[in-house]
């Protein structure tokens, strides 16, 4: 699943880097939570749980349908 995660996440980081910004994917667990660090100056946004939430969540669910929640650490 992993892999499937950053091929999504691959689809998002133009988005980020548009702005600064980027995101590191730290871990998947097996009950399908991804855990991202969002780097650059998303590290530091106001916006960047609705980034996360919004954005970056709702596209990871629907390219890897086991994605239950994204969190940031």
């Amino acid at each position: 699943m992993r892999e499937k995660v950053e091929k999504a996440l691959d689809k998002v980081r133009p988005m980020l880097a548009a702005d600064g910004g980027n995101v590191e994917l730290v871990e998947v667990t097996p009950d399908g939570v991804v855990k991202l660090k969002l780097q650059g100056s998303c590290g530091c946004c106001p916006m960047s749980q609705m980034t996360l939430k919004m954005g970056i969540e709702r596209i990871l669910k629907q390219e890897v349908p086991e994605v239950k929640e994204v969190i940031a650490i």
